[in-house]
């Protein structure tokens, strides 16, 4: 009995001592010149980092699967367990990244925020500067909710996010929405998720260079209820949903507008609604205002494209019939979608119809639709 006691004690002391050196451990450290991260692995044999950095014109798919492709700095082993290795430091930006652990898939311990993308979560290194100024630092936040909603088009109950501004709880007035439609192989968590939008939308808005907005965040797969990260009652793919043609712009203006403008305190006009997204959300920004050319006011789709086809043709004729007050679209000169969004630039031009498109470095990236989220936001509802 004492030999087990002894140990379990040791062993109790060896757990504590562990998670001291964890505790203890600082990562990242943002220098002047560089960034260490660092990482107690006592019995790994190799540890790894991989960050967004590397490749910034990147698209937004990675893999948490290790592979032989994927570009890591190996760390070191110093002679207490603690892996650490120092990069350069990024560009001003929001970057991600993670460790392999004998070509594991692991978060950052020491580093308390994460993101989610949809697929995977990631550790979040911000290196602050005028790109970032928007991301945090604002004192007055709006609210944000998870709600549920029939959307007897789809035949579900399904989930989005709401942003309300500042101030919306304590006055009367109605307010202009903004419907932000994400990509594919995400959710409706994942604009405020990886694009900081709620941040952006508070600072834009507490400077005065951004209206007041409710922006409604919905999931944009048919098929799914909501974030698959939590057990809900409909987690399996309706491949029926998902062939349909529009079924989910068609719930779109069907289900979720008549739910926002009967449970919140709205302006439910043409004129005080916008829509974007970006990739799949900016065709289905697309597909919305060529089916719906009634509906939004604002239509600014962000890395996707046009095409030539006659129903493409038709809907942009539809959009210039019915009239609008802003059209603008953003695509990086590295996307795989540039091309498109070139077509889209050259129709619109063709056909007389004013408009933006507003391009820069980079790839299909959230460091783009950040930009791009932060740069469209002060145009909408003026």
């Amino acid at each position: 009995m004492q030999i087990k006691n002894l140990f379990t004690t040791l062993a109790g002391l060896i757990a504590c001592a562990a998670l001291s050196a964890q505790e203890k451990l600082v990562s990242p450290v943002i220098g002047e010149r560089e960034v260490t991260f660092s990482m107690y692995a006592p019995a790994a044999r190799e540890v790894s980092v991989h960050g967004s950095w590397m490749d910034p014109d990147d698209n937004c798919y990675g893999t948490p699967v290790w592979t032989s492709e994927i570009e890591v700095v190996k760390m070191k082993k110093d002679k207490t367990g603690v892996w650490s290795c120092s990069i350069p430091l990024p560009s001003c930006d929001l970057w991600t990244y993670n460790f392999y652990v004998d070509g594991v898939y692991v978060l950052d311990p020491n580093n308390k925020f994460v993101q989610w993308d949809g697929t995977r979560e990631l550790s979040v290194l911000l290196i602050e500067g005028d790109v970032t100024k928007n991301f945090t630092g604002a004192t007055r936040h709006g609210n944000v909710e998870l709600v549920w909603y029939d959307s007897p088009t789809l035949g579900q109950e399904r989930r989005m996010m709401v942003y309300t501004p500042y101030g919306y709880e304590t006055c009367n007035k109605p307010y202009p929405v903004l419907y932000l439609l994400h990509g594919g192989m995400c959710d409706e968590t994942t604009w405020d998720n990886m694009a900081q939008a709620t941040a952006i939308l508070d600072n834009r808005i507490q400077k005065g260079e951004a209206e007041p907005m409710i922006v409604v965040m919905p999931n944009g797969n048919p098929s799914q209820n909501a974030a698959p990260y939590k057990f809900f009652a409909n987690e399996d793919r309706n491949e029926a949903l998902t062939r349909e043609r529009n079924a989910y712009v068609n719930s779109l203006v069907m289900d979720i507008i008549p739910y926002v403008e009967n449970h919140y305190r709205v302006i439910p006009d043409k004129a005080h609604r916008a829509v974007s997204g970006l990739s799949m959300g900016g065709a289905h920004t697309l597909a919305v205002t060529a089916a719906y050319p009634d509906v939004f006011d604002y239509i600014c789709p962000m890395g996707c494209g046009g095409n030539r086809s006659e129903d493409f043709l038709a809907g942009i004729q539809g959009i210039k019939k019915a009239g609008y007050k802003l059209y603008w679209h953003a695509a990086g000169t590295a996307d795989f979608a540039h091309p498109g969004a070139v077509v889209l630039d050259e129709i619109l031009t063709e056909n007389g119809m004013p408009h933006t498109f507003y391009e820069k470095n980079g790839g299909h990236t959230w460091s783009n639709w950040r930009i791009f989220l932060d740069t469209m936001l002060p145009l909408l509802f003026r």
